[in-house]
């Protein structure tokens, strides 16, 4: 019965220490070093010496990710551009191909305690084409 009652106050806590976790200092302070950020990778062929843009990564005036965009030598692989609801949380992601035509478009539903539920993945003309659910299990 005792540890019933301690997973019970636990799973009662869990909801306001991740509240608590999202606007701790550190993260604001990460949020303070990448607003207005974009951030280059390169790679460098050991052979032949050629550079190429590997990943871009832009973020917004919050230091929110808003776009991330992967490459290969020959140019984009994939896009992800996301968007944020009025409270700060991923509302949206939108992923592009390597002709940066809309190939799927991720919504996402939250628990109460800011953790991910439900990712729901609709096709561009936005007939729903997956559902993934989020399932935490805390263990001792």
């Amino acid at each position: 019965m005792c540890i019933n009652r301690i997973i019970l106050i636990i799973a009662c806590l869990l909801p306001m220490t991740a509240a608590l976790a999202e606007v701790s200092p550190e993260t604001l302070a990460k949020r303070e070093k990448r607003k207005n950020l974009t951030v280059k990778e390169w790679n460098t062929d050991a052979a032949s010496r050629t550079k190429w843009l590997d990943h871009l990564t832009v973020y917004d005036a919050e230091g929110r990710k808003v776009e991330e965009i992967e490459y290969a030598v020959y140019g984009q692989v994939s896009r992800v551009v996301t968007e944020y609801d009025k409270d700060g949380m991923v509302s949206r992601e939108i992923v592009y191909n390597e002709k940066n035509k809309v190939v799927r478009i991720r919504k996402y539903e939250y628990n109460e305690n800011g953790t991910k539920k439900k990712q729901y993945n609709y096709l561009p003309n936005g007939k729903i084409y997956s559902v993934k659910v989020f399932e935490y299990t805390f263990s001792d």
